[in-house]
């Protein structure tokens, strides 16, 4: 068994088949590979090899929301069901490591799904433990039509696809409201201006038409706003990528008029789902949450008919194998 990088694109194309056959819920494709390249360089993939098949697949890269000094990366990993418990994972695992070291960092994290149990045991046997679990919702919408909702008094509600000038006041928000998110260790990075607008807004996938932005009325100020996000490779479902609400215009239903307005362009727009996961743990940042008015998403989820899907949870661990 040998493992080697990933580099050319039918190497490539043989990654993206194995994550998909292995986690059939965070799939890729080569243009998201592309994608990632070109916004945050320096990610590193692997294949395995056991006698003569290709088996296994790794990647390791800087966790998008996190700033570049942050002391773990992003990896994936996964293993065809025929070729496991032969050493497959463990090789993968201390490459991906090596590439870490080498980049500086002291950790990894990787995600993965409570209904997948086996994953979680092969990370916790080697010093992993659970860094945050998401408990994730799913909206039907077939047959549903689009829902009324009403914009609190004082506000309008546009979209980036009419009004992209607006981006700039989209990323103040941003700049106020990430910090109140719970989950992992650290507040999510907004990143400058450059950074957001290409991750959290000019990503493929993120639809212009349901980039919903709420703004005072007589000052086009941005106070919030929603967007969705497709999977990649897909059209007919989609993620609620952010629901962000500026502290003074919160508890006013203005998040859940948010939403609303981007469940009624899903409907609009035939997509047959829309999925989301908030974080379950984190009561410090629950505690700010609360005396800053901030109403938990699945809540607002709960009210709206969303359906449980098995839980999100991020592991993170040390550089096992990996010279570290």
């Amino acid at each position: 068994m040998t493992v080697r990088l990933a580099t050319s694109d039918d190497d490539l194309a043989t990654l993206v088949a194995i994550n998909d056959a292995t986690t059939p819920d965070e799939p890729t494709t080569l243009d998201e590979l592309r994608w990632a390249d070109a916004t945050y360089p320096g990610t590193v993939r692997y294949l395995a090899v056991l006698e003569g098949e290709v088996v296994g697949a790794a990647t390791v890269g800087r966790i998008y929301v996190q700033p570049p000094s942050y002391p773990d990366l992003w990896a994936t990993l996964g293993v065809l069901r025929h070729a496991r418990r032969r050493g497959v994972g463990s090789a993968l695992l201390a490459a991906i490591a090596g590439a870490a070291a080498n980049a500086g960092k002291t950790g990894l994290q990787l995600r993965c799904r409570a209904h997948r149990p086996e994953a979680i045991e092969f990370l916790g046997h080697r010093g992993f433990t659970e860094l945050e679990r998401l408990k994730a919702v799913r909206l039907d919408l077939a047959g549903r039509t689009a829902p009324p909702f009403t914009m609190p008094a004082g506000l309008a509600l546009t979209n980036l696809a009419e009004h992209p000038e607006l981006v700039g006041g989209v990323h103040d928000v941003a700049l106020e409201t990430f910090e109140d998110i719970p989950g992992g260790d650290a507040p999510m990075a907004v990143g400058d201006l450059a950074e957001f607008r290409a991750r959290d807004v000019e990503r493929p996938g993120i639809p212009a038409g349901a980039f919903m932005v709420a703004v005072e009325a007589g000052t086009e100020r941005v106070v919030g706003y929603a967007c969705l996000l497709y999977p990649p490779g897909r059209t007919n479902v989609a993620w609620h990528d952010m629901t962000a609400v500026r502290r003074a215009w919160r508890g006013r239903g203005l998040a859940t008029a948010l939403k609303l307005a981007t469940i009624a362009w899903a409907i609009e727009h035939e997509l047959t789902a829309l999925e989301t996961g908030n974080d379950e743990g984190n009561a410090p940042m629950r505690a700010v949450n609360a005396r800053l008015g901030y109403a938990p998403m699945r809540a607002v989820n709960a009210r709206l008919g969303y359906e449980p899907l098995p839980d999100e949870i991020m592991m993170r661990g040390p550089l096992v194998g990996g010279g570290a």
